[in-house]
């Protein structure tokens, strides 16, 4: 087997048999890969690895891959960075159950992409630490994801304006058709798509406003890549947020 070092992003995983995992990541070395953990989830197994592959989790590895087996496996295994709040903050841990949803559904790519895990892994980091704001920083998320999968807004906002989903511009006029977020979802398209992570408190928003613009988000994104529609965490994102 032919071994490499790289750091990864739990986004998913499946029970595999009585005590194994499949465990999927975005990868630095390798874009989405999956793996194969045996006997993590045994009573006499290594349980404390299990602990790692929660959503969004980073983790730091030596991997081992052979042209024989369709799955990646560990040689070793280990937190990427220590984790103070996710795993122990219900909204912070709610946020990342989603957002490395949206990562698993939206994310096929096999091939590293440097900027897009840069800024997931970065992104991590950020909701880890932030205390303000955090109820606005999965609208930031999916606006800066928006960026680096290549359909961000083609030209530039101008107050008052709509942006059209089909043309992938803002518009002075409202479109006829129905794939189009309203003029207030469009102005806060802008401002996430230009605003620092550490100044999200700014960002006033009510329940209805950001529930509204969660679901024009996902319309959007979902446009362009059909797989984001089946999210499920959604709805549980929604009651806590």
């Amino acid at each position: 087997m032919k071994s490499y070092k790289g750091r990864g992003i739990v986004l998913h995983t499946l029970k595999y048999g009585d005590s194994s995992l499949v465990v999927y990541l975005l990868t630095d070395v390798g874009g989405r890969r999956s793996y194969m953990v045996q006997g993590v989830r045994s009573r006499n197994g290594r349980g404390s690895k299990l602990a790692l592959f929660q959503s969004m989790f980073p983790v730091e590895f030596e991997g081992l891959e052979s042209p024989r087996q369709e799955m990646h496996r560990f040689k070793e295994v280990r937190a990427g960075f220590a984790l103070r709040e996710i795993p122990f903050d219900v909204r912070k841990s709610t946020m990342a159950l989603f957002m490395a949803e949206v990562l698993y559904r939206l994310v096929r790519e096999c091939e590293p992409n440097a900027t897009l895990f840069g800024f997931v892994w970065n992104s991590v980091g950020a909701l880890d630490a932030i205390e303000r704001g955090v109820a606005n920083f999965h609208l930031w998320f999916l606006a800066q994801m928006s960026r680096l999968l290549g359909f961000h807004p083609g030209n530039d906002y101008i107050p008052g304006s709509w942006f059209d989903i089909r043309e992938g511009e803002y518009v002075s006029a409202r479109p006829t058709h129905t794939l189009f977020l309203t003029q207030e979802c469009s102005r806060l398209l802008d401002e996430l798509l230009h605003s620092d992570v550490r100044r999200l408190e700014e960002i006033a928003l009510t329940r209805a406003e950001r529930t509204e613009f969660l679901n024009a988000m996902l319309v959007y994104l979902g446009y362009h890549l059909d797989a984001v529609s089946a999210v499920q965490s959604v709805r549980i994102l929604k009651e806590v947020f």
